[in-house]
């Protein structure tokens, strides 16, 4: 049997989101059978990729010609900061052993948010940057881009990520690993799970449905959903954020926007974004759409990372329902989730990402069945109850 050139691995052994990818990119190996989380008593970490301890003919060898992929997301129990160490020392690992590539897959990237510094020349940007946005850096470090230079001196070739937010981290990752940098935006799975699930009411043409930008940063990926969406009589709004203060925005519809307030009364609201923090701009956003009697609004976004001040702002009644990606595992905690899980529905990517990754790869694709992704929903949300309570009246029809 021929040994497999790619083998997948997480920074911890049971990570389920790593095990995820490795099964369905066609791994029959637990990830816990090819390497060892290894600390000595001192706490410092040492990973070991399992070899046959018979075997002294291949010693710094085991890897050769192998491509190794570490898939990093977030955890309860571990920092970000000890889990990127984890990632620099994996990928040295594998090279020191004779791998030939290795390959971050990390879905939400680590230091994002850091993504310029002090100086014009710490960050690229769309527009050029003024003072006040240098003085917003005053003082720290251009994190972002240390991050990407550690991977690559560790000996990581290649890094993919889901819907980053950040022009200027894309940039610098592109230049850091030579074009090697892989920016998946997740359109298809928000395509298919609205034009195939009921969590928003239309007419076939679209009629009845409106996408909403909360701001400038959403406006093009908004602009992309619209489109692939393909419902000609859907509507498009444009809003506006003015940040008064770190926890206070001011939100209105923008000036370009086609669609106004009144021509979406009635409508079922989705408002795109790629993150959510302390929630101030979608609740504010979803507070001003309400004003016209909407018939249900759904915030969609990518990483749920939200402050315990988020999930208190979030559980507004001006947000009917939050759509999100397990991109950061932990959402789908019921304690993360707390009175969220009663409107919240997460759709799990790891076939999606694997499936991206083999493409990218030019590997073989796997069959990954009927749909791309998986479906996690409290049974505390009222969705679920309909389902459940509609499954049982079909099943005493058939009985009777």
């Amino acid at each position: 049997m021929t040994e497999p050139k790619y083998i997948v691995v997480g920074n911890s052994s049971d990570d389920p989101f790593a095990i995820d990818v490795a099964f369905a990119m066609g791994q029959g190996e637990d990830v816990a059978d090819l390497i060892s989380m290894k600390r000595f008593a001192n706490s410092e970490f040492c990973p070991r990729f399992i070899s046959d301890e018979q075997d002294f003919s291949e010693i710094g060898n085991k890897l050769s010609g192998k491509s190794i992929i570490i898939v990093s997301t977030s955890s309860l129990v571990m920092s970000r900061q000890s889990l990127a160490m984890r990632n620099l020392m994996i990928a040295r690992a594998a090279k020191e052993n004779g791998a030939a590539e290795v390959i971050l897959v990390e879905p939400d990237l680590y230091y994002s948010a850091q993504d310029r510094g002090p100086r014009p020349n710490l960050g690229k940007t769309e527009v050029e940057r003024d003072l006040k946005d240098l003085k917003k850096f005053d003082g720290q470090l251009f994190t972002a881009k240390l991050y990407a230079q550690m991977l690559k001196l560790a000996g990581v070739d290649r890094v993919l990520t889901v819907h980053n937010h950040s022009f200027s981290v894309q940039a610098m990752f592109s230049e850091v690993f030579d074009g090697k940098f892989h920016n998946l935006i997740p359109y298809d799975i928000y395509v298919d799970y609205l034009l195939n699930s009921d969590i928003v009411d239309y007419e076939d043409a679209g009629e009845g449905l409106a996408l909403c930008a909360p701001d400038k940063g959403a406006r093009e990926f908004v602009k992309e959903m619209f489109a692939q969406l393909g419902l000609d009589k859907a509507k498009f709004v444009l809003l506006d954020k003015e940040r008064i203060s770190e926890r206070q925005v001011e939100i209105k519809i923008h000036e370009e926007s086609e669609t106004k307030l009144e021509d979406i009364q009635g409508h079922d609201i989705v408002l795109f974004d790629d993150m959510v923090r302390t929630g101030s701009t979608v609740v504010k956003s979803c507070q001003l759409l309400k004003q016209v009697n909407p018939g249900k609004t759904v915030f969609a976004l990518t990483h749920f990372y939200a402050s315990e001040e988020g999930r208190v702002k979030m559980a507004n009644t001006a947000i009917d329902e939050i759509l999100t990606l397990n991109t950061i595992p932990t959402v789908l905690n019921r304690d993360i989730q707390g009175r969220l899980r009663k409107k919240m529905v997460v759709l799990k990517i790891e076939k999606w990402l694997a499936l991206n990754l083999c493409r990218i790869l030019n590997l073989p694709q796997p069959d990954m069945g009927d749909s791309l992704y998986s479906i996690d929903m409290s049974s505390k949300n009222t969705r679920w109850k309909r389902k459940i309570w509609l499954s049982e009246q079909l099943k005493a029809l058939n009985q009777g």
